[in-house]
């Protein structure tokens, strides 16, 4: 008995000098990225920031996105990095709010943040797709809230549906001339509409076009040389699909598809996972980032998240799988 005691107290105090040993020990710093590989902040735990996108701002990225529980919404978190790899948690820029009678009360989803910086008023400016607690889909809204720091914390403005049109997926783009857009999934998906936003950016204009109608969602957009390069997903709920692109000389039309520009394993299911956000690189020339959420629909905290390096063919952007890769497939801009 005095000997089992002994081995067990052994054990016991090797496996606390472990933990203590792990506890102090900082965490490896990233250098590549890994499509589809858990993703962990400064802290040690998972980034939760599905549906996401990144603003450039003072030479630090920051990275919003929905936080998820299991299956629950619990409002908008922001990352900061200065290489895109490591991730400090700068906490919630937008909580749910604890009064019931808010439309950003829990029970309900707000989905695919996206933030602008307004060069004019000096605010940072979040829109998403709200859908009010105890509704379900039902609601359709686009939501903005605003800040005077980009990690918030955020107030909420309001919501409504731009021109009397219903707003799921959504994202921004701003272009060369400081004018923001609003690319948004309407008529029960399908439709895919653009509206010019207000110069504060907090409002829609009455600028507002039909894109095309071929039940898309997911939106994400770039340009380059002066073409504008449109990715969406298919409508099948949580189930990846194939992506489509659409290219055009003009924000409003025409615009004419493409076709899927994946390439490799499970191209046609867009990789297992679906677009939300395609990220200019700073300081390297025609560099952009895919981004794409790997959803898990039965633990949505840990759905996975999909970076890959657009590449271009005969002047059209190219997809293609690989397990790690990192910044250094582009060269350095040359600065003026």
């Amino acid at each position: 008995m005095k000997l089992f005691s002994a081995t067990l107290l052994t054990i016991t105090l090797t496996a606390s000098a472990f933990l203590c040993q792990a506890q102090t020990v900082p965490l490896q710093k990233q250098a590549e990225f890994k499509p589809g590989e858990r993703w962990y902040d400064d802290k040690g735990e998972l980034i939760n920031a599905h549906g996401g996108g990144l603003l450039y701002d003072n030479k630090t990225y920051y990275w919003f996105g929905e936080k998820r529980g299991q299956s629950a919404s619990e409002g908008v978190t922001v990352y900061s990095s200065k290489d895109l790899y490591n991730w400090k948690n700068e906490g919630l820029a937008l909580p749910k709010s604890t009064d019931p009678q808010s439309e950003i009360a829990v029970g309900g989803l707000i989905e695919r943040p996206k933030v602008v910086f307004n060069p004019k008023t000096k605010k940072y400016i979040m829109w998403f797709h709200l859908e009010l607690p105890g509704q379900g889909y039902k609601a359709a809204r686009a939501g903005v809230a605003i800040s005077d720091k980009v990690t918030g914390p955020y107030r909420y403005v309001n919501s409504f549906r731009p021109n009397g049109h219903m707003s799921r997926d959504m994202t921004l783009f701003v272009d060369e001339d400081g004018s923001a857009y609003h690319i948004y999934s309407a008529r029960e998906n399908y439709d895919l509409r653009l509206v010019k936003l207000s110069d504060d950016y907090l409002s829609a204009t009455t600028q507002d076009t039909l894109l095309f109608s071929n039940h898309r969602e997911a939106p994400s957009i770039f340009k380059k040389d002066n073409y504008y390069y449109l990715i969406t997903s298919g409508c099948t709920g949580w189930d990846p699909n194939q992506a489509s692109l659409h290219t055009a000389t003009s924000l409003f039309g025409p615009w004419k598809l493409v076709g899927d520009p994946m390439k490799g394993p499970l191209a046609d299911k867009t990789f297992d996972g679906q677009s939300t956000y395609i990220l200019p690189v700073q300081g390297k020339k025609d560099a952009f980032i895919f981004m794409a959420d790997k959803w898990n629909p039965k633990d949505l905290k840990d759905s996975r998240y999909l970076w890959l390096p657009v590449k271009f063919e005969n002047n059209q952007p190219v997809i293609e799988w690989t397990n790690e890769w990192d910044l250094t497939i582009w060269k350095p801009q040359k600065a003026n």
